[in-house]
């Protein structure tokens, strides 16, 4: 006799699964990643692998010696963390901070939580912050783009456009350089070109949809464009600028599209992209550091509940009121 199963939605399953959004995450930041690896060389290789291995390493020990559940390392969302926290980082940073962001990670703000899909913020960001307040001679200093380089530790450093701003001086590179690459930064965030082919990618493949970066992109560039117009002399950068330095695009199209620490309807997305923008350009004009855009996500992130209680989708079959 046949038995009826009744069990919770969703009863179709459309095959995809955690492994398959994480490579195709992976060949969305190959570019810009193959970017970082000519520009700044042996630091770019050193520095993701270290990254890379630090977070699968700390988070198959958790799993097995601490919380003795099921190990998941082999899901790639350990390995993602870690090439983030890489791309999100100087190339000449002592392989010990990585480890030890690496360790903030996967250990403070991913398993306690409960591992991938309960972290309330991204695991990269939290692990960045916590390198950029630990250490800030060492994540504000930036290796000078050298194809081919392999200098690592010894590498020649030099501000990044955002801070060359923050001291009203005038080397600043051209606006293509800073669409391809060719200026100081950390090795995912330099090239724009790069990174809108990764983001290409993941709309075709449905990875993630255009509400959050665009929205992100948008109110950066609206706000620092009635700044700009309206005291160009006291706000010097225009808004393509903003739009071409720092990590405002890494962290609008890599970043703050999480599935886990994002919104989860349309509506909420373009609130927490809005947030994330403006937040951006507050601490960007006004604080004393010279980028916001982490600061400004993991912000976003924990009003994420709070936008997904007050902006839900209409359930199926409600009338309209």
């Amino acid at each position: 006799m046949a038995k009826l199963i009744i069990s919770a939605s969703p009863h179709v399953h459309g095959g995809d699964t955690i492994s398959n959004k994480m490579i195709g995450v992976f060949i969305a930041l190959l570019p810009a990643y193959l970017v970082g690896l000519y520009f700044f060389g042996l630091g770019a290789i050193i520095i993701s692998l270290v990254a890379m291995f630090s977070c699968v390493i700390f988070e198959y020990v958790i799993q097995k010696f601490l919380l003795k559940g099921v190990v998941s390392i082999f899901d790639g969302s350990a390995l993602l963390t870690g090439l983030l926290l890489a791309m999100n980082l100087p190339t000449n940073i002592p392989v010990w901070m990585v480890v030890v962001g690496s360790f903030v990670a996967i250990g403070i703000a991913k398993m306690p939580f409960g591992g991938v899909g309960n972290n309330p913020f991204n695991p990269a960001l939290v692990g960045r912050v916590f390198m950029l307040i630990s250490f800030p001679a060492a994540m504000t200093v930036w290796p000078i783009p050298n194809p081919l380089n392999m200098h690592y530790l010894d590498a020649i450093t030099a501000a990044t456009p955002l801070a060359v701003l923050k001291g009203q001086f005038s080397n600043i590179p051209d606006t293509w350089n800073m669409f391809i690459g060719n200026m100081g930064g950390s090795m995912g965030e330099i090239s724009t070109l790069a990174l809108l082919i990764g983001m290409i990618y993941m709309l075709l493949r449905k990875i993630i949809t255009w509400h959050i970066p665009v929205s992100i992109i948008a109110t950066v560039f609206l706000f620092t464009g009635i700044l700009h117009l309206s005291s160009p002399n006291m706000f010097i950068a225009t808004p393509l600028f903003h739009i071409l330095t720092g990590g405002l695009m890494l962290g609008a199209i890599f970043m703050a599209t999480d599935y886990v620490t994002s919104p989860m309807n349309p509506r909420g997305m373009l609130i927490y992209g809005f947030g994330i923008g403006i937040i951006t350009v507050i601490i960007r004009v006004f604080g004393s550091y010279p980028e916001g855009i982490s600061f400004a996500i993991l912000i976003m992130n924990g009003v994420t509940p709070l936008i997904n209680s007050l902006v839900k989708p209409k359930r199926f079959g409600e009338l309209k009121k």
